[in-house]
């Protein structure tokens, strides 16, 4: 993983929408829905989900848009807070710390975030998020964080969180980031990805096999789509937290989270339950540690 958002937050893509990165309305969301319902129903991943990926003027983005088994307003109240956007980012295999603060701009969190899980927490960089709520009614929710620099010359990180209800047991979810980089960023991308990344793969399928299985897209857009899969399975292994009692929500969400990627193996697997799941511990009891 190259950096947190890059390398680390689906559907086939037929035209990528680029929607921009900050918050609309219950009204334009809701159509973008109607839009988007004959790819939502017919979506190669076996659920209604689609993503598009884009090689922006300035960098990387991608959007996630999905219906989900949860009523708008546990997704609300899940995510009301900077502590829970935390207590979600934290899921990644990648991300292996973050603390809440409060900046000139606002409420902050400050994410650390390893070039590989396997690196200590030594190594990590910082992405320090201005986390805002902007809308937070029952027919719409949304929320951003924004991030002015990253490692290796990337800046201007920027995710989006908006949902509508449907009906009174699903949203329809709209998950994107995007952030900006120079030729060095750019350079030591595609580096990564002629090398060590070079076995790596998307989720866009761009030609078929002679025998007639998928080809599917590699490079900038196949890095983002994967990176785009990981951090809406984050969002839905936090919301299926939920249904379990608080003390237990902590290890369903690790759990749930594992289990999702992993019915992506071809391009999210990673490391085995046991290796993620003793890292997420090592790291729950480090932080317990020093709060004390």
């Amino acid at each position: 993983m190259l950096v947190g958002l890059m390398l680390g937050l689906l559907a086939t893509v037929s035209g990528a929408l680029a929607a921009p990165l900050e918050a609309g309305s219950a009204t334009a969301l809701a159509e973008l829905h109607r839009g988007l319902a004959d790819d939502l129903a017919h979506s190669p991943l076996k659920r209604p989900v689609r993503l598009d990926s884009t090689e922006t003027d300035g960098g990387l983005q991608g959007d996630v848009y999905a219906v989900v088994d949860r009523p708008i307003g546990d997704i609300r109240d899940a995510l009301g807070k900077s502590s829970q956007w935390c207590e979600m980012l934290l899921l990644h295999i990648n991300n292996r710390q973050c603390q809440v603060s409060r900046g000139p701009a606002g409420e902050m969190l400050i994410l650390s975030v390893v070039p590989r899980y396997d690196r200590p927490l030594e190594s990590a960089f910082k992405l320090d998020f201005v986390r805002r709520v902007t809308h937070a009614t029952s027919d719409y929710f949304a929320a951003s964080l924004r991030a002015e620099t990253g490692p290796m010359g990337t800046s201007h990180y920027r995710v989006l969180l908006e949902a509508v209800p449907l009906g009174e047991r699903q949203s329809f979810l709209h998950f994107a980031y995007a952030y900006d980089d120079n030729m060095v960023a750019r350079l030591a991308t595609m580096a990564y990805l002629a090398t060590f990344g070079s076995h790596k793969v998307g989720f866009t399928v761009v030609d078929n096999t002679p025998d007639g299985g998928p080809v599917y897209i590699q490079g900038l857009r196949g890095l983002v789509e994967r990176n785009a899969m990981r951090y809406f399975l984050t969002l839905d292994a936090y919301l299926a937290g939920l249904d379990a009692p608080p003390a237990a929500r902590s290890e369903l969400r690790l759990r749930r989270w594992f289990e999702f990627v992993e019915r992506y193996p071809t391009q999210l697997h990673e490391i085995d339950l046991a290796t993620y799941l003793a890292l997420k511990h090592e790291d729950h009891q480090r932080d317990a540690r020093n709060s004390h």
